[in-house]
């Protein structure tokens, strides 16, 4: 082949390679904005796999953090702190849940539940403006049993253990079955997100102190004082 046929051929292959690439440009456009949800499994295992896959979410659900949970006192009306241990997460609304499922599930010192114990969590999230929103089915309505103490005592159980714990929660709104509701049994106004309110702990029982010693003037006999000992005569 001649030099001038081969650089005609040369021509040619660029004009067909430029042709190609102009036809299909919009295709490789289109496939590259494509989320990688889109390009297949094997696209997006490759690239967002990480290198030992459910080894951080494993050792994030072995993780625990300690909150103080708020139950009814047993001998008066009022809410003590328990502490307990409960699962931790990165994310604060899941936190959250397990904060409450775990004060669903009851005292394990013998503290008065404030929720009922076939009561579910729905869900939990928070806004940016640090509110909690706790949704939970109806059998919370059957945990107050009493007048309005009982009920304040169940709404800031929540309110409380939720805002004692977590800093960047202000405030906590109680919703049932994903509704807002004006009291839970006629009585405390949940229809708003509500502060924390620690007037409501109940002060703990005092140790018991030892028995007072017995004075003379409750009757008792003061022990005998034993006679002293004769001083010796002093040398002649």
């Amino acid at each position: 082949m001649t030099p001038r046929g081969a650089n005609a051929l040369t021509a040619v292959l660029l004009v067909l390679l430029i042709a190609t690439v102009a036809f299909t440009a919009p295709r490789w456009a289109r496939f590259l904005r494509q989320p990688l949800s889109s390009l297949g499994d094997d696209v997006s295992s490759i690239i967002a796999a990480p290198s030992s896959p459910g080894t951080e979410g494993a050792a994030e659900a072995e993780r625990k953090i300690n909150v103080k949970l708020y139950f009814e006192a047993p001998d008066g009306p009022g809410l003590l702190a328990e502490e307990r241990a409960v699962p931790f997460s990165s994310d604060l609304g899941r936190q959250l849940r397990s904060v409450v499922e775990a004060l669903v599930k009851g005292s394990t010192t013998g503290l008065g539940s404030p929720l009922a114990p076939d009561t579910k969590v729905l869900e939990v999230f928070v806004t940016a403006a640090g509110v909690a929103y706790v949704d939970l089915t109806k059998e919370a309505l059957a945990s107050v049993k009493g007048g309005s103490k009982d009920e304040l005592l169940s709404v800031y159980a929540v309110v409380n253990s939720i805002t004692a714990n977590f800093p960047a929660v202000k405030r906590v709104q109680i919703l049932v079955d994903d509704h807002p509701l004006a009291t839970l049994s006629g009585h405390v106004d949940v229809s708003r997100p509500l502060p924390a309110d620690m007037t409501f702990l109940a002060a703990p029982s005092p140790p018991p102190s030892a028995a007072p010693e017995a004075s003379p003037s409750d009757g008792a006999t003061p022990p005998a004082t034993p006679p002293s000992s004769p001083l010796p005569s002093p040398p002649s």
